[in-house]
């Protein structure tokens, strides 16, 4: 839930802050030894094969901890002495001394204190954050659990006094609800709401004070923002002519689904994958406009293809950096210099995008939207388009009864003209009789001149 994700991301906030540590301090691999690896080490000694020096991979356990030929380890985990890292880093010789003084890249006296104590207590790799499933953290205890007034606190009060920090003063209630109304709604209170709040002595006045702000639209706007930023949501189509284009149904579906506090996983499922749900309706496909965000092309000049391409690599990395939390654009090239991922699997991954039938160009000439699209429209609209077309369908069903109804008296008006003498002669035809006294007429106007008047 949206919710519940929240208060998560606040404890996450706190537990994973960089920092050195003390040889006493249970050392996180992904927190305090990853980053001083890959800024120090991997340039020489990572995922890139061509700059790989002495055969040595510290990206990977197995690489790191295997003996070479003397028997020597990089990383032998448990023993600082017989660790040839830890040697090699500390060492006065410039000959020696890893990375190399040249390069500018040495190590603090702390991140060596942090290396030490990794290795001291086992030297434990964790893998990338984004493949680890969310674990139960336990909450620290406090000298005073009375100072905490949530599970948060004793994470903050932990974490501040092992760093030799005091908390804040408490703030005031009106700096309190100014910073919980722009946070949760990005709206300031208004001056009724400040002194409600100040004149509401009752023990869960924050607690109400928290549940109206989360029943209020503006949550929904505010959680959207960080949405629309990652879902790279705009109203125009980008490149040099950046015209208008109409998707902001799918920005209010989105406003609608933070404000209804739809499971996590259904509010995935339907943006990625929604037309593909079993009897998908207008409701189910609108949240898949979020796979078609991106930018797109019309400029003359420009080769469809290239640019359909470009498309499908947008969706793959945009993808990968709202679900996975990584980013792919390297791999697109060549296999990851800092991921475990090959350009083979960007690729298997790429497909998944690649099998709507679109353009990569949209038209030039009209403001037809690029296909393929839906033709959304909400429950009102669609109930007068029904209502229009039971009207046309009643209008053809009479229009095709009229000739029905007509032909009876057609046919008596046909009897008629058929049973009439000369009736079905064609106009200006006439018998012999008729053509001898037009002859005697035509001789008679031509003997007396005035009969012509």
């Amino acid at each position: 839930m949206f919710r519940t994700s929240i208060s998560r991301s606040a404890i996450l906030l706190v537990v994973f802050l960089p920092r050195f540590v003390a040889a006493e301090d249970k050392v996180d691999f992904n927190r305090s030894v990853l980053p001083i690896l890959s800024s120090h080490c991997y340039p020489c000694h990572g995922p890139d094969a061509k700059k790989r020096k002495a055969r040595l991979r510290l990206d990977q356990r197995e690489s790191a901890i295997r003996k070479n030929r003397s028997g020597e380890q990089a990383i032998a985990p448990g023993d600082v002495k017989g660790s040839k890292l830890l040697h090699r880093i500390t060492a006065a010789d410039d000959d020696e001394r890893m990375p190399p003084p040249d390069e500018g890249k040495a190590l603090s006296d702390g991140q060596v204190r942090t290396l030490r104590a990794w290795i001291e207590q086992g030297a434990h790799w964790s893998g990338h954050w984004a493949f680890r499933s969310l674990e139960k953290t336990a909450v620290p205890a406090l000298d005073d659990p009375a100072s905490a007034r949530n599970a948060i606190d004793n994470f903050i009060q932990g974490r501040l006094r092992k760093e030799g920090l005091e908390p804040a003063n408490e703030a005031g209630r009106e700096k309190l609800i100014r910073r919980l109304s722009l946070d949760l709604t990005g709206l300031p209170p208004t001056l009724a709401q400040i002194d409600a709040f100040l004149e509401d002595n009752s023990p869960d006045a924050y607690d109400k004070l928290v549940d109206r702000l989360l029943s209020s639209p503006a949550h929904g706007e505010r959680m959207a923002s960080d949405w629309l930023d990652l879902a790279r949501y705009s109203d125009t189509y980008g490149y040099q002519v950046d015209r208008d284009r109409f998707v902001w149904p799918w920005r209010d579906w989105v406003v609608k689904a933070f404000n209804a506090d739809i499971p996590y996983d259904e509010f995935i499922t339907l943006q990625l994958a929604g037309d593909l749900l079993p009897n998908a309706g207008d409701e189910e496909i609108l949240p898949t406009t979020f796979n078609r965000l991106h930018s797109q092309k019309v400029e003359g000049g420009s080769t469809p293809e290239e640019f359909r391409v470009e498309y499908v690599a947008d969706r793959t990395h945009t993808f990968a950096t709202a679900f996975l939390g990584l980013t792919l654009e390297c791999a697109r090239c060549h296999n990851h210099k800092y991921d475990p991922v090959t350009q083979e699997e960007y690729y298997k991954l790429f497909a998944f995008f690649n099998n709507i039938d679109e353009f990569g160009l949209y038209a030039y000439f009209t403001g037809s939207v690029p296909t393929p699209t839906l033709l959304y429209a909400s429950k009102a609209h669609k109930q007068k388009i029904a209502d229009t077309a039971e009207k046309i369908s009643r209008a053809e069903e009479d229009l095709a009864k009229i000739p029905a109804a007509a032909k009876a008296g057609f046919d008596k008006w046909l009897a008629r003209r058929t049973s009439h003498p000369g009736a079905n002669r064609a106009p200006g035809f006439r018998s012999a009789q008729g053509r001898r006294q037009c002859q005697h007429t035509r001789s008679l106007r031509q003997s007396h001149p005035a009969q012509r008047r």
